[in-house]
């Protein structure tokens, strides 16, 4: 059968063309399903209407995020707090360099973060005359980042506390010993045993001895024979007065008493016995005989201590006992008495050093009201002595916190601020340290305004700036030249030719000095011819050193004119050593490579 291919204009709908037979029934079936596909591209068509105004504008969207992210990479935008410093009127200064607060890195000219310890760059010093200078200038958003704190120097008398651990001894200005004046034997002790208290003229021993018998018949007889010749005149009654006289100090010699004598003269009943007395009041420490021991002359009984007061010596190291003066107060605590503390005055400092210990011997003097300290025992001192007088009187100190003085070795540094962000290096003196706080003894007045905290970030801030910091405290430092010194090195410069003076002027510093030329009164320049080449030096005193080592000399001026070194004024003695200190630069080191995370805008 052959088919038959129909085209229809449609210009009906489906269902009018349906209302036309047609003579082939075959092609009136299709005419439905022809009809049908206008209606599909409709659908379509609308539901891409719907669909494509969203994608455009997340199109859209992405793009702006992703061209955004791009200028921000590149640097054509910069964002708050990432591109350099703004000055007060908006401005963003050129020359503006960020530091590490560790040190990890050199200055660096963007802000941001320390690749080695992550720590956020704080802003450099600005400003300066473009040499090492004593002062450095901090931005009130650095010092908050910073957290630099000052505080006022204070001006009191300081007390510095010395420790020390002593031992309680007697008083050897009380010690007394009983000894026998003649040969005898021990009859009898009345005290026998140690740490006995007596009083004074207590009979303490009773010792046998034929001589003090023979001694005390010869007193009678010379008593007897004076009362018997009392009143005459003769040469008898003045020689048993005599006799009597030598018979009473012989008995005295032998270690009888007065009231023995007297009692004897009265009496005139000799003994062989003779009783012992105590010599003080005190006790008895030591018992070296007894009883029934045959003695000689001379030998030791007893040995007695008056211990009313006791003394406490302490071993101190020179430096510490050089503080100490007779007088003062020291407290005690007592090992056997616990929380108990008492006080005693220093008597006496031994005026040598003891050649095995090293150490002073100081005496103290405690009151032993009761007994209550026992010889023998030991007692932790506190001393307190005053600071800042040679006397050791009280005296005013200024005293500063502890965290404000940057020191190593005989170098104390603290920083002053001279106005609201303006800090100023000082070199002092420091003194002893009492707790969180330091005395110095020169180079800073009371009221003045120390930096207290954060004072070595500061200082690293000195140092990365070229400044004298602590670690070269002593860096040549440019005082502002004046205009009469200006006008000194002007005239001393005119005075030469104008070759030279062009090529004086260009050096401007003595290599040898490192002092400007002209200045100082030294007049006009010298001019040296050292290998060809021409050097000038402020004076005739300069041309030995610099022909001894030319090549360390031309070391100096190239490092002049390179910014090395800044030498425009003259240098004093106390701001510069007589010595060539080495330029500490901050090191140029090399970073280690860290992958960092990259922030990525979306759609990048």
């Amino acid at each position: 059968m052959n088919a038959k291919l129909c085209i229809f204009v449609v210009d009906r709908f489906p269902g009018e063309i349906m209302n036309h037979p047609s003579p082939n029934s075959r092609q009136v079936e299709f005419l439905p399903a022809r009809a049908a596909r206008p209606s599909l591209f409709a659908s379509i068509l609308a539901l891409a209407r719907i669909l494509v105004a969203p994608v455009l504008l997340l199109t859209v969207i992405v793009g702006g995020i992703f061209l955004i992210g791009l200028a921000q990479k590149t640097g054509w935008i910069q964002t708050a707090g990432s591109g350099p410093a703004e000055t007060g009127t908006g401005v963003a200064t050129s020359n503006v360099s960020y530091i590490c607060p560790m040190m990890c890195v050199p200055p660096q000219p963007v802000p941001g973060r320390c690749p080695v310890c992550g720590m956020e760059l704080v802003q450099a010093a600005s400003g300066g005359s473009g040499g090492p200078s004593s002062n450095i200038s901090i931005d009130p958003r650095s010092r908050r980042i910073a957290n630099i704190q000052t505080v006022a120097a204070t001006s009191r008398v300081l007390h510095r506390e010395i420790h020390s651990v002593g031992e309680i001894g007697s008083d050897e200005s009380s010690l007394k010993t009983l000894s026998a004046y003649i040969d005898g034997r021990i009859e009898k002790l009345h005290v026998d045993y140690t740490g006995m208290v007596v009083n004074k003229n207590d009979q303490l021993a009773l010792l046998y001895s034929p001589e003090i018998y023979s001694s005390q018949i010869e007193f009678v007889q010379a008593v007897e024979a004076a009362e018997s010749s009392a009143g005459q005149s003769t040469r008898l009654a003045e020689t048993s007065r005599r006799l009597q006289s030598s018979s009473r100090q012989r008995l005295v010699e032998l270690g009888m008493t007065e009231s023995q004598i007297e009692s004897l003269a009265t009496t005139k009943t000799p003994s062989s016995r003779l009783e012992l007395h105590a010599p003080i009041s005190g006790t008895v420490i030591e018992k070296l005989a007894v009883v029934g021991q045959y003695i000689q002359a001379g030998e030791p009984i007893y040995r007695l201590a008056d211990l009313s007061s006791v003394w406490l010596v302490l071993r101190l190291f020179p430096e510490d006992a050089a503080l100490i003066r007779p007088g003062q107060r020291v407290e005690a605590a007592i090992q056997s008495r616990p929380g108990e503390v008492v006080e005693g005055v220093v008597d006496f400092v031994e005026p040598v050093v003891d050649t095995k210990t090293r150490t002073v011997g100081v005496r103290v003097i405690i009151e032993n009201e009761g007994g209550r300290l026992k010889p023998g025992e030991f007692a932790k001192a506190t001393l307190r002595v005053p600071i800042g007088r040679d006397d050791g009187m009280p005296g005013e100190t200024v005293v500063v916190p502890r965290d404000a003085l940057l020191a190593v070795g005989e170098t104390g540094l603290v920083y002053v601020e001279k106005a609201p962000g303006e800090f100023e290096m000082r070199h002092v003196v420091s003194g002893p340290a009492v707790g969180s706080e330091i005395a110095i003894l020169s180079g800073l007045e009371k009221g003045e305004m120390v930096v207290a905290r954060s004072t070595f970030l500061l200082d690293a801030q000195m140092q990365l700036a070229g400044n004298p910091s602590l670690i070269d405290p002593f860096k040549a430092v440019t005082p502002a030249i004046d205009p009469a010194m200006m006008e000194e090195i002007r005239l001393a410069m005119a005075s030469l030719d104008e070759p030279d003076r062009i090529l004086a002027e260009q050096q401007v510093i003595c290599p040898v000095t490192e002092v400007h030329l002209g200045s100082m009164g030294m007049g006009t320049p010298i001019k040296v011819d050292v290998a060809g080449k021409p050097v000038f030096i402020c004076c005739e005193g300069c041309r030995e050193n610099l022909l001894k080592d030319p090549e360390k000399h031309f070391t100096v001026i190239a490092d002049h004119k390179a910014g090395g070194i800044n030498n425009a004024a003259p240098k004093t003695t106390h701001e510069m050593p007589q010595m060539s200190l080495p330029q500490m630069n901050p090191p140029q080191t090399e970073l280690p490579k860290m992958k960092l995370p990259q922030m990525k805008p979306p759609g990048a």
